[in-house]
């Protein structure tokens, strides 16, 4: 059996790990989908299929981007199981009925029954763990990457000659943001996407309390930039439009209130009382954008969660607050009511 330096797929923070500290894995499979000329990976049509997890905020990405870009018809995607086991991430069997489309057996490998199988195909060796994203091309049953910040770069531009002009003229890094996106995008991914898991996963005190005060510090800043945003009447991160900064936030964003806070003990503030301008930018994209709201399914996100990580949930039970899991947009809690 594959092994991550002796970790089990459900050890967070390696045995031993004084630090207390979960440090993420490097993604292993990085080929990229080009139009160039000679690419041994080209933009076709019905080629490429994504594995995903409707629960997993990496895989979410490349799902809001392949239908922000209109890429449906073009790559086809399975969501695997909500539950997480010591053998990874599982798909669901004909006889579940699971919210969310194509939550479905794996259409590719009939007799694959966990994404683990998938990597094994390509390397029969291979010790890193089972994680999604995965990229996967039909043609050449390879895997292409499963890097999700890679992955969704892929579907910008790459497939543009097979779309419909409105989509091809969908721009999610435009160059003259490129730099400004690259520099939220660091301290965004090392402080909120990735503080989440840091706070939640850490095995000390110190680890924990390190990586929540990096994170809460870091969303007063983003508090503070979307405030002035709207303040000029700009909703997205980067002005009237969106873009990557949008996708690679929201994903965390989303799974803030209903599972970070508690299960994460992300608890110093929720997004809907304590960051009214975070509130204000998530719910337009929730209720609005049908690519960031139709690939949303909190089913799937508390459950994974709560009834995965057994370390921290030892009874698998799953609060059932907060309630709503996201409020309507003309909607505030009570606390944020009487402030106003």
């Amino acid at each position: 059996m594959a092994t991550v330096n002796s970790m089990k797929i459900t050890d967070w923070v390696k045995p031993g790990d004084k630090s207390g500290e979960f440090k993420r894995q490097q993604s292993i499979f990085r080929n990229w989908i080009s139009r160039e000329a000679g690419a041994q990976f080209p933009p076709e049509k019905g080629r490429y299929h994504l594995y995903v997890s409707y629960a997993c905020p990496w895989a979410h990405r490349t799902l809001i981007t392949r239908k922000l870009k209109g890429l449906e018809d073009i790559i086809s995607f399975t969501s695997v199981h909500w539950h997480l086991g010591a053998e990874g991430w599982r798909f669901a069997t004909p006889d579940e009925k699971l919210p969310g489309e194509n939550t479905i057996p794996d259409p590719l490998h009939p007799d694959f029954t966990h994404i683990r199988q998938v990597y094994f195909s390509n390397d029969p060796d291979y010790s890193g763990r089972f994680t999604v994203p995965v990229l996967f091309d039909k043609k050449t049953k390879l895997i292409v990457s499963n890097e999700s910040s890679e992955i969704i770069r892929m579907l910008y531009h790459e497939f543009d000659d097979l779309l419909p002009e409105e989509y091809k003229k969908i721009d999610l890094f435009p160059k003259a943001l490129q730099a400004e996106i690259e520099a939220s995008n660091d301290w965004i991914y090392n402080d909120i996407n990735n503080g989440v898991y840091k706070s939640g996963f850490a095995t000390t005190q110190e680890a924990y309390e390190k990586a929540v005060t990096t994170l809460f510090s870091s969303l007063d800043k983003v508090e503070d930039h979307l405030a002035k945003q709207q303040a000029a009447s700009k909703p997205y991160f980067f002005g009237d439009k969106i873009t990557e900064a949008d996708i690679r936030l929201y994903t965390t964003i989303v799974r803030f209130d209903p599972v970070y806070v508690q299960h994460f003990k992300c608890n110093l503030r929720d997004i809907r009382s304590g960051f009214p301008a975070i509130h204000r930018w998530v719910r337009k994209l929730y209720w609005e954008i049908p690519a960031f709201r139709d690939t949303t399914d909190f089913e799937h996100i508390k459950f994974h969660y709560t009834k995965s990580h057994k370390q921290i949930n030892q009874f698998a039970i799953t609060p059932l607050g907060p309630v709503p899991d996201i409020l309507p947009q003309d909607e505030e809690v009570r606390a944020v009511q009487a402030a106003e």
